[in-house]
Formats: C-alpha cells, structure tokens, sequence
C-alpha cells in the first residue's frame, strides 16, 4: 500500500489525543497489518473544559495507549501534556517544527520514516491548521542535511469534511473495508471525545463518512488523504 512494504516505518502526527484515529484509523491498521511500524506523536493535551465536562489529562492519555494498542501502533507519545506550550501552541510555533525535525524520540530524524500523515491544510480547528504548518515546514526539501520522508500525507478530521469549507476530498483513497471494525473499535477507546447521533464525531456519522469515500472506489469504507508528496 502507497509504496510501503514490511519492515519501512510510518509517522503519524496527531495535533490530539484521537485525531490519528478519527482521521487515519483504518489506515493505521492496514498499515501495521502489512508489518509497516507505525508510530504516533500527539502533540498537545491541556486541561482546558471540553464539551462542557472538565478536562482529564490522564484520562485522555490512558484512551490514546489503548487505541494505539488496538490499531498496532509500535511508538507512541504525547509531546505537551498540561504544559502552556500546549494552550499556546501558536507562540512555540519555531520550537514544535524543531521538536518535529529532531527533538523528539518519535522525530523524523529519530525514525527517518518512509512516511508521514499529518493534519491537512484547511481544517476547521484552529490547532489543527498550526501543527499542520509545523509538520510543512519540518518536510520542506533540505538535500542531505535532514531526513524527508518521501510519502507525505494528509488527513482530514470529520469535523473538517462537515463544517469545512467546500473542497474536494483527497485524491489518495485507502480502502479500509477490511479494517474498519479494528478502527470503530479504536475509537470507542476514546468515549469521552465522541458525540451524539447529529454530531460529526458520532460513530455514525464517521461511518457514514468512510462509507461515502468508499463510494467512488467501489469499497465498502475508506479514508482519503491529500498528498504532499509522493516519490519513489
């Protein structure tokens, strides 16, 4: 899939606990099926009131060990956890691309993946759009003097393909079909984050959105990505 074999190694930047999932969890998983190691860097988790309940840092971070146990994620880590960086994340923004470059154990030059899925451009959350710039400018061409992936990925939240501006879906469709239930059961690992029926991020509406992208593949469900770049 997308050029990967066995044994090459995946990054995936997550600007929370759970975007991996409700972005690129079928995906994660036909990933590490395939023996592609995935590994999975959150990047903030601030004890800020969501959807009017108090904020768990522990709590969100013991949902994310349990999704990536089940999507078979190898490494995964929260970079700001109830840090300031984490509420203000356009005021580090410097410091998060140097983090993203090689100032993490889960860095581009720490793995030096063969691929990284991020954030795509345009998302309807403002933290979404800055740990995007970030990952951008920690790929942009730089000769030998640094790793860059050579698959570079982004994903959209269902938040973004409901309330977003109209674009077109990603042009890069994978079929998840055989996937999906390892996905549906990764993301009721995070309960607390998820809505009701009339909400994108009810587990029917995110159903509904694999199923429409499917659509024009011929699959059952499927995840669409917008490509950043893709050599061999």
């Amino acid at each position: 899939m997308l050029g990967l074999t066995s044994g090459d190694r995946v990054l995936v930047v997550a600007p929370h606990p759970d975007d991996e999932t409700l972005g690129a969890g079928g995906t994660i998983a036909r990933l590490t099926t395939g023996g592609v190691e995935v590994h999975v860097l959150a990047i903030t988790c601030y004890p800020l009131p969501r959807w009017g309940a108090p904020h768990d840092s522990a709590r969100r971070r013991a949902e994310f060990e349990v999704a990536c146990d089940v999507l078979g994620v190898a490494g995964r880590d929260i970079a700001w956890v109830d840090d300031e960086r984490a509420r203000h994340l356009e005021a580090h923004l410097p410091e998060l691309v140097r983090l993203l470059e090689g100032g993490h154990r889960l860095s581009l030059e720490s793995l030096r993946p063969a691929a990284l899925l991020m954030p795509s451009d345009g998302a309807v959350h403002h933290e979404h759009r800055l740990v995007h710039r970030a990952c951008y400018a920690a790929v942009r061409p730089a000769g030998a003097a640094r790793h860059v992936p050579r698959i570079v990925l982004g994903f959209d939240g269902p938040e973004d393909l409901c309330w977003g501006a109209r674009r077109p879906r990603g042009p890069v469709v994978v079929d998840i079909t055989g996937h999906a239930r390892v996905k549906d059961k990764a993301l009721a690992c995070y309960e607390g984050e998820l809505r009701g029926e009339d909400h994108p991020r009810s587990p029917g509406r995110i159903r509904a959105i694999d199923t429409a992208t499917a659509a024009g593949v011929g699959a059952g469900r499927a995840e669409a990505f917008t490509p950043y770049r893709i050599a061999w």
